[in-house]
């Protein structure tokens, strides 16, 4: 914000310095040159044709500092919405590694259940499948979450990522603008 206030303040001195340059050399041809009405009409137009064309050129550096703006504003939008979409898929990797594995022993222990006859061992199985049911339960809801929330980071990815593009397209048009400008 400083910058460009700085900025401004250079671009009022300048044109400040333009304008009484203009009426320095005005007033120096009106004291040599006896005065010359259209002359002098064309200078006046030329002078406020300057005064506008500064404006413009003033108002489009504001436009494009915001726009920059944003768009600093906006990559740090889509960074976070990158990073938050990751975490997310870090985290749900182990858990259906997990629900996989889990989903593999039940069969397991049930299939040692039928082919066991050793009694300590049928009692053992049959702690064990309910433990293992439940930790499938629990990994199943959790994958479930982790699958909504990437769900949910990943629109919210696109969302960051669209409002970008038209940020770039804002830039781009401004860009075009500037340059057809610049060749008048």
């Amino acid at each position: 914000m400083y910058r460009l206030h700085m900025y401004r303040i250079h671009m009022y001195r300048t044109a400040l310095f333009l304008l009484l340059s203009l009426f320095a050399t005005v007033a120096a041809l009106a004291q040599s040159a006896p005065p010359d009405a259209p002359a002098l009409a064309a200078l006046v137009s030329e002078i406020h044709q300057l005064r506008q064309d500064l404006q413009a050129t003033t108002v489009a550096a504001q436009r494009v500092q915001i726009a920059l703006f944003r768009l600093q504003s906006q990559t740090a939008a889509v960074a976070r919405a990158t990073s938050r979409l990751d975490e997310v898929r870090s985290r749900l990797v182990p858990v259906q590694s997990h629900h996989k594995e889990l989903a593999v022993r039940i069969p397991q222990i049930e299939e040692e259940q039928r082919n066991s006859h050793d009694p300590t061992e049928l009692k053992a199985l049959a702690d064990a499948l309910p433990h293992v049911k439940i930790d499938l339960d629990r990994a199943v809801s959790e994958e479930e979450r982790l699958q909504a929330s990437e769900a949910e980071a990943a629109s919210q990815l696109r969302t960051e990522q669209a409002r970008l593009n038209d940020l770039q397209d804002q830039l781009d048009k401004l860009d075009r603008i500037l340059d057809a400008f610049s060749k008048k």
